[in-house]
């Protein structure tokens, strides 16, 4: 069965050009699956009918989290569950695409409905304290800065951050070329403060980092490495402890914030749905209940008659 879904993933990944987020993240669902399929005595998908895809559902909604204690009420979130439908349902379109077998059980089942959560972002206060450069200049620390100054200025993904390259950079000019989801290629602009910081780190402390076998990535860790994802998020609390702010901040609050903030400013939805890189734009169009949200705020206040 696993070899199966090896098939699969490997059509996302040279076919379909999907991050490598959404395969680790296929390949962890599908996983769970085959794991469950085993435990019940399936050996082969063509064994597999839709009572054991919806039984497999049902255990994943009323099994315990992991790590969590023992004795807990919480259970997986409809949104989880969405998630491993969604999965469920590409990899059986894909295998009857490509006749490896003759039914998709998988359209059968219902998605659940998705609540749309409200993106969280940060105050200009916050982000003006978070982006104070540091005391130090160390390599390390002029690394972060440029993280933190790119990220806010032209709302990156994590996964772009970590994958910007150094031919992608065009400071002077004020843009970069972003390689986002689906290997979309759109170009955003950089600001002054983030190109200043940008070629701070170029010219003194990525040299530093640099060893023989560096890549041309942007950014390097101390061993002169390109980032992992959990490397750069935990660099980024890091300096968020150092800042003194003292909420949960996730590196997709930067991106929320420099989209928030732009629409707060009188910026077009459209040109953020493109600076973003949403291919849909009623995605975009959550940040107009953030804005919305936030003008009520300041007019409850500050009018003298709210």
């Amino acid at each position: 069965m696993q070899t199966l879904v090896e098939d699969f993933l490997q059509y996302l990944r040279h076919e379909r050009g999907q991050a490598e987020h959404t395969q680790k993240t296929y390949a962890g669902l599908l996983g769970k699956f085959v794991a469950w399929a085993a435990a019940n005595g399936l050996t082969d998908w063509h064994s597999v009918e839709l009572k054991h895809l919806t039984d497999f559902l049902l255990h994943e909604r009323e099994r315990p989290l992991a790590n969590e204690p023992e004795g807990t009420q919480r259970r997986l979130s409809s949104e989880s569950v969405y998630l491993e439908i969604a999965a469920l349902r590409a990899f059986f379109r894909y295998v009857v695409a490509e006749k490896l077998l003759p039914l998709n059980l998988a359209e059968n089942l219902s998605l659940p409905r998705r609540w749309k959560r409200l993106p969280k972002s940060l105050s200009d206060a916050e982000i003006e304290q978070l982006l104070k450069p540091p005391v130090e200049n160390t390599p390390a620390d002029l690394c972060d800065q440029a993280i933190l100054e790119l990220a806010y200025a032209s709302g990156l993904r994590l996964a772009e951050l970590r994958g910007v390259r150094l031919e992608q950079l065009h400071l002077e000019a004020g843009f970069l070329n972003v390689i986002g989801k689906g290997n979309k290629e759109r170009i955003v602009p950089v600001g002054q403060k983030a190109i200043a910081a940008l070629q701070n780190y170029l010219t003194v402390g990525r040299p530093a980092l640099v060893t023989p076998r560096s890549p041309a990535a942007v950014f390097l860790t101390q061993r002169g490495t390109p980032f992992a994802s959990w490397t750069m998020w935990s660099r980024i609390k890091r300096r968020v402890r150092r800042s003194g702010i003292e909420r949960r901040v996730t590196p997709h609050m930067l991106r929320h914030s420099f989209a928030t903030h732009l629409l707060e400013h009188g910026a077009d939805l459209r040109v953020i749905q493109e600076l973003l890189g949403h291919a849909s734009i009623s995605t975009t169009e959550v940040y107009m209940h953030v804005a919305g949200q936030r003008l009520r705020e300041v007019h409850r206040k500050f009018h003298p008659r709210a």
